[in-house]
């Protein structure tokens, strides 16, 4: 497996890891947004967010609603309560992601750098429904060395088996190779992203293993930036940073047709933007989310994947 700093290397082993698993999840499950609020711990490294915004709660609920009815069109998804004690519980792919390797399904237990988000690892329910349910594994990270944030720090070409790491307050290079082995991937890059950014699933995606979505601006090293794009030409979209600011980074392909995104996201796209998802194959759904997106995040933070 190979873990590393250096494009060009990565560049050497992505050309040797073809698509040979699963591009898409096979299901989802969502958090309920109870609670939901613009978070002061959240806030200190989160520039998506104004702490002087209110949450509508019942607008906020209605809206997480519809959008499971919404993705549902895709993909089974099931909802889990969420909790007032937990207000960002409605970003659970932070905390908790999925793997397949060959030991069969593993359930990933992120370790999060704000002690408010490391109470949602707590609970036993989402645990217990992946050991007795479907008959998954529990790997917890929460001792291992360095932050790992799951699949908002490591964006994964899940069809590859590689890994894109954004490195920042909320993922060290230590998390970032915690993570390259407890997904058993084949190789991961991991790359500064620019000082204001925190999470590599809002200023990249990986659709269905044949294109990517970045903001070369959210990237510290545009050789960086340069060399992701590079690996899925010529369906490399590059956003503008006004594009990624309405979350249109913050996207995920749950079939082999479709991308959704928030409409906030889908009304900011450029038009030529727009037609470069059309050339990749992807048709464009979005859901209203503007009051979940108070909290910091958008669609794709809210959507754990079970592989």
């Amino acid at each position: 497996m190979s873990f590393t700093r250096d494009p060009a290397a990565f560049a050497v082993a992505f050309a040797r890891c073809p698509v040979q698993a699963p591009v898409t999840a096979r299901a989802a499950f969502l958090v309920a947004p109870e609670g939901l609020c613009v978070a002061a711990e959240s806030a200190q490294d989160n520039a998506y967010m104004d702490p002087a915004c209110r949450v509508d709660g019942e607008r906020a609920q209605q809206q997480h609603r519809a959008l499971q009815r919404a993705l549902s069109a895709s993909l089974p998804v099931i909802t889990f309560p969420g909790h007032p004690d937990t207000p960002d519980a409605v970003f659970p792919n932070n905390v908790f992601a999925t793997a397949r390797t060959v030991h069969g399904g593993t359930l990933l237990i992120g370790r999060m750098r704000h002690p408010l988000r490391q109470r949602e690892a707590e609970r036993v329910d989402i645990p217990r429904f992946f050991t007795d349910v479907l008959g998954y594994r529990v790997r917890d990270l929460r001792d291992a060395p360095g932050l790992c944030e799951l699949t908002g720090t490591l964006v994964i070409d899940r069809g590859r088996a590689v890994g894109f790491a954004g490195l920042s307050s909320r993922c060290d290079e230590a998390g970032a190779a915690t993570m390259h082995v407890a997904f058993d991937l084949a190789a991961s890059f991991a790359f500064a992203l620019a000082p204001s950014e925190y999470h590599t699933n809002v200023v990249l995606a990986v659709l269905a293993s044949r294109a990517v979505v970045l903001c070369p601006a959210a990237l510290a090293d545009p050789q960086a930036a340069e060399a992701i794009a590079a690996l899925y030409a010529p369906h490399a979209i590059e956003l503008d940073v006004r594009e990624k600011a309405a979350f249109a980074g913050n996207c995920i392909a749950l079939d082999d047709s479709t991308v959704w995104m928030s409409e906030a996201a889908a009304d900011a796209l450029a038009p030529h933007n727009r037609a470069a998802f059309e050339r990749a194959g992807f048709a464009i759904r979005s859901v209203a989310l503007d009051e979940i997106e108070k909290a910091g995040g958008s669609l794709r933070c809210c959507v754990a994947e079970i592989f």
